[in-house]
C-alpha cells in the first residue's frame, strides 16, 4: 500500500439523505448525528416509516374513492362509449406491465448492489477481526513464554551457577529484562473484547443481510408473477383470475409501501453514519481503546506518531540485551558448567521465537492494514450499500404506481367482461337466429340443424355459384347424400345444397316449436326466393 493516506470521502447522496428532516413522534426537530441508542433519534427514523404509512393510507383512500365512483356511475349503452373504455383498460394494462418490468429490473439491481456493499462490510470486519485476533494471540503467546518457559530455564540455571556470583547476577538481570518485556506487552490495548465485538457485529450483519436479500428476491418474483397473471386474466377475460390478482395486488401494494418506509429509514440512518463515521466509532470505543490509538487507525497519517512505537522499541531492546547475555554465558560458562548448555540453548530458542513474534506484532499493529479494512467497509456501506437501498426505494415507488394503475384497470375490465357476458346470456340459445346456436349446431353433427332464415338466404349466392354435378342432386343414392352431409360437418352452407329444387325449406322454419317466431311475410319471402332459386338451378341443369 502506498505511504500516502487514502482519504475517505462520503458520496453526495449521503449528504442529501443526511439533510432530510429529523423529526420525532412529537413533531420536534432532533439532532442529525448518528445516535442509534438515543430515543429521539430512533423516533426520527420511525417518523420516516410513518410518512410511508401515511402515503399508503392516502393511496388506499384514493383507490376506494375511485372504485366507489366506478360502481355508482351509470354505464353508457352507446357503442361509441364502449370503445374508449376498452382502449383505456388496454393502455392501463400496458402501462402497468411496463412500469412493473422497469421496477423489477431496478429492484434486482438495487438488491444486488446492497448485497455487495454489505458483503464488503462483513468481509472487512472479518479481516479486521483476524488482525486483532493475531495481535492478541502473539501478545498472549509471548507473555506465556516469558512467564513460564524463561522462568523455568532461569531457575535451573540459578541452581547450576550457585557457586558463581557473577553468573547469578547475569541471570537476575535477564529476569529483569523479561519482566520489562511483560510490562510493555501488558501496556498494549486489550484486543480481545474489541475482537469479540467485531465478530458478533459481522455475524449479525451477515444473517440480517441474508434474510433481507431473500425477502426482496421473493417480493420481486411475486410482483412479476402478479403482473403476468393479471395480464393473462385481461387477455383471457377471466373474472375469477382478475379478482384473485386484485386481492394480491392490494397485498403487494401494501408490501411496496412498507418496503419503501423501511428502505427510506435505513438509507437516512446509514447516511447519518457515513457523513461522520469516525465520530461514532470513537464514541463506541471509549473505555476499550484509547482515543490516540483509534485516531491512529482511522486516519493513518504518517505525520502522526505510532502509539506502539515506544513499547515495541523497549521490547526489541530487551530481547537484544538478553540475547547478548546468553551469548556470553554460552561462550564462558558452558566450559565450566556443561550441564547449563541445555537451558542456555532453550533460552536462546525462546528469545529467537519472541523476536519473530515481535516482527509479526509490529506488522499487525501498523495502521495501514486496519485502515484499509476500515476504508473498504466504508466504501461498501456508504457507496454500494446506500446506493442499492436508494434503488430499492425507487423500485418500491414504481411498484406502488404500477399496482395502483393495475387496481384501477382491473375493475373496469371486470365490469366490461360481466356486461358482455350478461348481454350474451340474454340471447335465447334455442333461437335459430342466434350465432351461438348455429355454432353449437355445427360443432355437434348429431344435433338437429335448425337453420335460420338469414343463414339460408345468405348462402344463396354461393349455392348458385357452386354448380354441383347432376348426380349430387337427382341421381345420388341416399347413402351418398348422407356421406356428403357428414363430409361437410353439418355446415348449413353446403348441407342445404341437396334441398335445392325440391321446393322444401329447412324443417326448422315449419317445425312446431318455431312457427310462432316468423311472420307470414317472412314465410312468403322465403318461399318465393326458394322457388326462384329452384327454377334457376333447374334451367342451369337442363342446359
Amino acid at each position: 500500500m502506498s505511504l500516502a493516506r487514502v482519504d475517505y470521502i462520503a458520496p453526495w447522496w449521503t449528504y442529501w439523505l443526511h439533510n432530510f428532516p429529523h423529526i420525532n413522534l412529537r413533531f420536534q426537530a432532533t439532532d442529525k448525528s448518528f445516535q442509534p441508542e438515543d430515543e429521539n433519534y430512533q423516533q426520527s427514523l420511525i417518523f420516516l416509516g410513518c410518512v410511508a404509512a401515511a402515503g399508503l393510507g392516502l393511496n388506499l383512500l384514493c383507490l376506494a374513492i375511485y372504485l366507489s365512483c366506478l360502481c355508482c356511475c351509470s354505464k353508457e349503452e352507446e357503442e361509441e362509449s364502449k370503445k374508449p373504455n376498452s382502449c383505456c383498460v388496454t393502455w392501463s394494462a400496458v402501462a402497468a406491465g411496463l412500469i412493473t418490468c422497469i421496477a423489477v429490473g431496478v429492484g434486482f439491481y438495487g438488491n444486488s448492489e446492497t448485497n455487495d456493499g454489505v458483503y464488503q462490510l462483513t468481509y472487512s470486519l472479518y479481516n479486521a477481526n483476524h488482525t486483532l485476533g493475531g495481535v492478541d494471540s502473539l501478545v498472549t503467546g509471548t507473555m506465556g513464554n516469558m512467564r513460564t518457559g524463561l522462568h523455568q530455564h532461569l531457575a535451573r540455571l540459578d541452581e547450576i551457577f550457585a557457586t558463581r556470583g557473577d553468573y547469578v547476577q547475569t541471570l537476575q538481570f535477564m529476569q529483569q529484562m523479561a519482566d520489562n518485556v511483560i510490562k510493555q506487552l501488558l501496556g498494549l490495548p486489550d484486543w480481545d473484547e474489541a475482537k469479540v465485538d467485531l465478530a458478533s457485529i459481522a455475524d449479525q450483519t451477515a444473517n440480517i443481510e441474508y434474510y433481507r436479500w431473500l425477502t426482496y428476491l421473493l417480493l420481486l418474483i411475486l410482483d412479476l408473477i402478479i403482473c403476468l397473471l393479471a395480464c393473462l386474466g385481461l387477455a383471457k377475460q377471466s373474472r375469477w383470475l382478475l379478482t384473485t390478482m386484485m386481492v394480491f395486488g392490494v397485498l403487494t401494494l401494501i408490501l411496496s409501501w412498507t418496503s419503501l418506509g423501511a428502505d427510506l429509514a435505513t438509507a437516512v440512518g446509514t447516511s447519518d453514519f457515513c457523513v461522520s463515521p469516525d465520530k461514532y466509532i470513537m464514541s463506541q470505543t471509549k473505555g476499550i481503546i484509547t482515543a490516540d490509538i483509534v485516531h491512529y487507525y482511522l486516519y493513518c497519517n504518517q505525520t502522526l506518531s505510532n502509539p506502539f512505537q515506544q513499547p515495541l522499541t523497549i521490547f526489541q531492546r530487551s530481547l537484544t540485551t538478553m540475547q547478548i547475555q546468553i551469548q556470553g554465558l554460552l561462550q564462558f560458562a558452558v566450559p565450566l558448567f556443561p550441564t547449563a548448555e541445555r537451558d542456555l540453548l532453550g533460552i536462546q530458542r525462546l528469545l529467537n521465537s519472541s523476536e519473530a513474534s515481535l516482527h509479526q506484532l509490529t506488522a499487525l499493529l501498523d495502521c495501514r492494514g486496519l485502515n484499509k479494512d476500515y476504508l473498504d467497509a466504508m466504501v461498501g456501506v456508504c457507496y454500494d450499500g446506500v446506493e442499492g437501498v436508494l434503488y430499492l426505494c425507487l423500485f418500491s415507488s414504481l411498484a406502488a404506481c404500477a399496482f395502483t394503475v393495475m387496481l384501477c384497470a382491473i375493475p373496469r375490465a371486470w365490469r366490461q367482461i360481466a356486461s358482455r357476458e350478461r348481454d350474451y346470456d340474454d340471447i335465447d340459445e334455442e333461437d335459430p337466429f342466434n350465432p351461438r346456436a348455429r355454432r353449437m349446431g355445427s360443432q355437434n353433427p348429431n344435433h338437429t340443424n335448425m337453420h335460420s332464415f338469414c343463414s339460408y338466404s345468405s348462402s344463396m349466392g354461393s349455392q348458385t355459384s357452386l354448380h354441383p354435378p347432376a348426380p349430387a342432386v337427382s341421381n345420388a343414392p341416399m347413402p351418398e347424400y348422407m356421406n356428403q352431409t357428414a363430409l361437410f360437418g353439418g355446415n348449413p352452407r353446403y348441407e342445404n345444397v341437396p334441398l335445392i329444387g325440391r321446393g322444401s325449406p329447412p324443417p326448422s322454419i315449419y317445425s312446431q316449436p318455431y312457427r310462432h317466431r316468423y311472420s307470414p311475410t317472412m314465410r312468403a319471402t322465403y318461399l318465393s326466393m326458394t322457388e326462384e332459386q329452384s327454377r334457376h338451378f333447374g334451367s342451369d341443369f337442363q342446359a
